[in-house]
């Protein structure tokens, strides 16, 4: 059976998954947008005994919201959240998919709290280079259409 391996930024804490992953899906909750501090997070879902922590144990701090009955842990060192966890499901853990660098088996096709998406998240609207900018595009705005008054 083969691994993905994964990592914080800093590279303090490691850790891997038997290869493939359960799932994969996108979370646009609010809980999960203020974690990550983006618009949606992506996750891959392993079953607990496919997953291990490497390295790095000891840098691993975890925040349980009794209310939703979850807890998310982070590097300490970096800040980077490593692991989504949920009462309901205690066999399953939840990784971040940014922090595999390679294939980890399965694509996100699912989408959790969609109601929830904020009215400033990307939503596959047409994009343009921004001139004098390289590697920077931007949404242009409509033109107002002029209204014709009459005399």
């Amino acid at each position: 059976m083969s691994v993905v391996q994964g990592r914080c930024v800093c590279g303090a804490v490691a850790l891997e998954i038997d290869f493939p992953a359960f799932w994969a899906w996108h979370d646009h909750s609010a809980a999960t947008r203020q974690a990550h501090g983006a618009a949606y997070a992506t996750y891959i879902g392993s079953w607990r005994s496919r997953f291990r922590i490497t390295k790095g144990e000891a840098h691993i701090i975890c925040y349980e919201d009794h209310a939703r009955n979850t807890a998310r842990s982070f590097c300490t060192l970096c800040g980077t959240p490593l692991l989504y966890e949920r009462g309901h499901s205690p066999k399953m853990v939840n990784i971040p998919r940014a922090l595999f660098d390679s294939r980890t088996g399965r694509e996100p096709r699912y989408h959790i709290a969609i109601e929830e998406v904020p009215d400033w998240a990307y939503a596959g609207e047409s994009l343009g280079p921004l001139k004098g900018y390289p590697g920077v595009v931007w949404h242009r705005p409509r033109k107002a259409k002029k209204v014709e008054r009459e005399p």
